[in-house]
């Protein structure tokens, strides 16, 4: 449905751009009138475009080729469109045979059918000119008799009318050019043109667009009072008209302008120089100073003078004549821009830094305002930050600190960069996010900033239960000077003794849940820092865990994740609004102006636009770059192939079968449903009958891809290593568990949602001192945040998550600082599966995802049934002989 909504979309816009001709044929029995589009270039462009995504079932059908889908779709629209106006042929009332024939034709062209029955033999030759001449007409049209039209804007002299000519121009030498009107007149020149082939198709042409620019385009209509004259006198008014709305029109119609080079339009920019209000200078807590704004106005590049705001302010159109030239403007964005400078001039005279860059953010992401240096000396200051802060801030150029005294340990280069930048954004009173790879070391970081500013308010650290250990171990390592008050669990203090708590601690560590429930008490406290870590739990802003980190009083709000995209794009919006509220502007403005061009479009100009707008706030390193961590040793990912058994390739395709005849009856959220619940159970047979049908079996010698996980069991312990083996699926894991417990003569432990938080812990020591068994089952979702695991050099997912950046932050459980070895990553695909084809879909949006675009699995949801059926279908090879 999306692909013919595309090209009906596409033969309406060729309708209403006049690249359609009609076409007069006949098949020695009968004459049909109809409407096809033109070659233009275009319009060939989208059709090659909508060609290359056409979908089966149309290119099993008949028509099978794209054009002529178009084409049929453009003759319905010119059909309906005339009919539904009570269009009647412009014609005489005359019974003579050539008028009869010809409204035979015209009437033809708006009904249904198309059919055009001659009584004679005149009707039948009148047919055979009229079809004659529609050919000669394309022909000039799509250029096989190389000829095109332009026009030509000439200003007039002060108060004089400006000149529009048109002329036909030879496409083999364009410096052969002739008025429309020596066209009619038949001069030499004009002859000379087409090399002395006949006129009259020329003629037609002419009087074909002349009619088309002046029902199409604004100020153009009198051109229809002088047909073929080409030549017309516009007011000020009809050429700004023009200017404004008609030349893409006369582009599209086949007629572009040719205008002064001075009346390429400029945008309108706000421009803001700022200046410190102190005499001193910006001090050195910019959060709390006050900085002077001087508002202004620029066209193009040129800042204007206030004799020049005045001239444009009582201009009335868009053209206006400024330092000896005229220059075109839009008349209502000026109006817009003048307001818009009057209204920030009366009200924001003085702001704090965090006001002007939460003001001049979102204008500056749109391209409506330059911010331009201050003056040179002391006051260029804050002009300057203001510039380099909001055009983002390269890593090799943030300020390396030094470690407070106290703390414990040494940070590495790239992470006494980060403190800076957390240092320098907390000046301005900003937060940010740090979005550095897992195990880059994001939360010693952390402790180092806060560190810094102990002796101010107290620092609160909201995440994920999982991390509330890994927190308090931390601080007692780097900053043990610093109390620490964790705020969890049933006996917690509330109301009046936490807010007594709260006063005697540095840092208070809780979860997302606990703080949604003692939201009121914690947003009574003045908090020098938030810390949301993990900040992936409030991607979504409507959650009760980000209005909560929305009601916090806080001095800064600071985010640490490793991946800050996880799904879409307005997970970063989410995460940025957090912790600088109306820095990036708002949810639905963001989606259209970013998330919907780049992840829909892939909009490279978007992606800039939106780089530009957060960049500053957010700081992403990647243990990629060897230079961060040249110890850190590599990570080798690969593919474990696997074959279905014949158990399981008989319930898939069971499964299969039952799925597609059920899918092509419903549709919608229902369909939707249908489509999530078919690919678990899909996933499930991948991965062992036993999972699947749920029924207590037995579990050797059914699953090929427990064979093939077996295998690479015997590799590792063969090797004495220790490996992480990762499922999403509880059950999945306890039949893991018990399966290895068999052959390693000692259960394996499993970590999963349902594992207390102490037995949590003593599961992770064991397994670091090498006293547990060298396997260690996790649940992907309880343990795959949090957790530092480096005693692992493998790492076994056994069923694949559809997001790779959840998996990556699996794998980096052992991939980080600390570890030694190299790290072997593994990945179980059945091969012939639904698994082996996602995995190269999910491969061919790597690039977009790399670049800050999650794919998750919902575009699943949306594609056809004969799409899912090439994507779910077993091949041959699946099975195993």
């Amino acid at each position: 449905m999306r692909w013919l909504h595309a090209s009906a979309s596409l033969a309406i816009d060729a309708a209403v751009a006049g690249l359609v001709l009609p076409t007069l044929e006949t098949t020695g029995l009968r004459w049909r009138a109809g409407w096809e589009l033109i070659d233009h270039g275009d319009i060939e462009d989208r059709i090659e475009r909508l060609a290359e995504t056409m979908p089966p079932v149309v290119i099993a059908s008949s028509p099978s080729d794209a054009r002529e889908v178009i084409d049929r779709l453009a003759d319905a629209a010119c059909r309906r469109g005339l009919a539904q106006s009570g269009w009647k042929p412009p014609l005489p009332r005359s019974r003579t045979a050539h008028i009869v024939a010809t409204r035979r034709v015209t009437t033809a062209l708006a009904d249904g059918g198309g059919i055009v029955v001659g009584d004679n033999e005149r009707h039948e030759a009148t047919f055979a000119e009229l079809s004659a001449g529609m050919s000669e007409i394309r022909s000039i049209a799509e250029g096989s008799t190389p000829l095109t039209s332009r026009g030509r804007l000439e200003p007039g002299d002060e108060d004089q009318p400006w000149e529009l000519r048109f002329e036909v121009v030879s496409l083999d030498d364009p410096t052969k050019a002739v008025g429309w009107q020596e066209v009619f007149d038949a001069t030499p020149s004009a002859r000379d043109l087409i090399d002395g082939r006949s006129l009259a198709p020329v003629r037609r042409y002419v009087r074909d667009l002349t009619l088309r620019l002046a029902a199409l385009v604004p100020g153009l209509d009198q051109l229809d009072d002088q047909p073929g004259h080409g030549s017309i006198d516009l007011e000020l008014d009809d050429v700004a008209l023009l200017l404004m709305d008609g030349l893409e029109l006369c582009d599209r119609s086949g007629a572009p302008i040719l205008v002064p080079k001075g009346l390429v339009r400029r945008r309108l920019r706000l421009t803001a120089s700022a200046t410190p209000a102190e005499t001193g200078g910006v001090s050195a807590h910019l959060g709390e100073s006050l900085v002077d704004v001087d508002w202004g106005l620029a066209l193009g590049d040129e800042a204007l003078t206030e004799r020049e705001l005045r001239d444009l302010a009582e201009a009335q159109s868009g053209l206006v004549q400024l330092r000896g030239e005229w220059v075109r403007v839009d008349t209502a964005e000026t109006r817009s821009a003048l307001q818009e400078l009057a209204d920030r001039r009366e009200d924001q005279g003085s702001l704090t830094p965090a006001e002007l860059l939460r003001t001049a953010a979102e204008a500056l992401a749109k391209g409506e305002v330059d911010l331009a240096a201050a003056p040179s000396g002391d006051n260029a200051s804050a002009g300057g930050w203001l510039r380099d802060l909001l055009s983002g801030l390269p890593d090799d150029e943030l300020r390396e600190v030094v470690e407070p005294d106290l703390f414990m340990g040494e940070l590495r280069p790239y992470q006494r960069r980060a403190v800076g930048w957390m240092q320098f954004l907390a000046r301005l009173g900003l937060g940010g996010c740090l979005a550095d790879d897992m195990g880059l070391g994001k939360t010693p970081t952390t402790l180092a900033h806060i560190l810094g500013r102990a002796g101010s308010k107290p620092a609160l650290v909201l995440c994920p239960l999982s991390v509330v250990h890994n927190w308090e171990s931390e601080t007692a390592r780097f900053t043990p000077t610093l109390r620490v008050f964790v705020a969890h669990g049933p006996s917690r203090p509330t109301g009046d003794q936490l807010l007594a708590v709260v006063a005697q601690a540095d840092i208070v560590i809780t979860t997302y849940g606990t703080a949604t429930r003692d939201v009121e008490t914690l947003a009574r406290i003045e908090w020098g820092l938030v810390v949301c870590d993990e900040a992936q739990a409030i991607k979504n802003h409507h959650t009760n865990a980000a209005r909560a980190v929305r009601q916090l009083d806080s001095r800064q709000t600071l985010a640490l994740t490793g991946t800050p995209v996880e799904n879409r794009l307005s997970e970063l919006w989410a995460i940025l609004d957090a912790v600088n509220p109306g820095m990036v502007g708002g949810i639905t403005w963001f989606r259209e102006r970013f998330a919907t061009p780049i992840e829909q479009h892939n909009d490279e100009e978007a992606l800039d636009g939106m780089r530009r707008l957060t960049g500053p706030f957010v700081l992403r390193r990647t243990k990629a770059d060897k230079s961060l961590v040249p110890d850190l040793p590599d990570k080798v990912e690969q593919v474990a192939w696997a074959t279905l058994t014949q158990e399981q390739a008989g319930l898939y395709r069971a499964v299969l079968d039952d799925f597609l005849a059920e899918a092509e009856q419903e549709d919608g959220m229902k369909r939707r449903g249908l489509v999530l619940a078919t690919l678990t159970r899909l996933k499930q047979i991948c991965n062992h009958p036993a999972q699947f049908l749920a029924d207590g079996s037995t579990v050797a010698g059914r699953s090929g891809k427990l064979e093939r996980f077996d295998g690479l069991v015997d590799e590792l312990l063969d090797a004495g290593e220790r490996a992480l083996v990762f499922t999403q699926y509880r059950a999945m894991g306890e039949l893991l568990a018990d399966h290895l417990g068999d052959r390693l003569d000692r259960r394996p432990d499993f970590l999963h949602g349902g594992v207390s938080r102490g037995r949590r812990q003593s599961m992770i020591d064991d397994f670091q001192s090498g006293d547990g068994p060298p396997l260690f089952l996790i649940s992907l979702k309880a343990g795959g945040t949090g957790l530092n695991l480096t005693a692992a050099s493998r790492v076994i997912h056994y069923d694949r998550w559809w997001n790779p950046a959840v998996e990556d932050q699996a794998t980096d459980r052992a991939w980080r600082i600390g570890q030694t070895q190299t790290v072997f990553v593994h990945k179980l695909v059945c091969q012939g599966t639904l698994e082996e084809r996602i995995d190269g879909l999910l491969a061919q949006k790597k690039d977009l995802a790399d670049r800050a675009v999650g794919a998750g699995e919902g575009w699943l949801t949306e594609m056809t049934t004969d799409q899912l059926r090439a994507v779910l279908s077993l091949d041959p090879v699946a099975a195993e002989d």
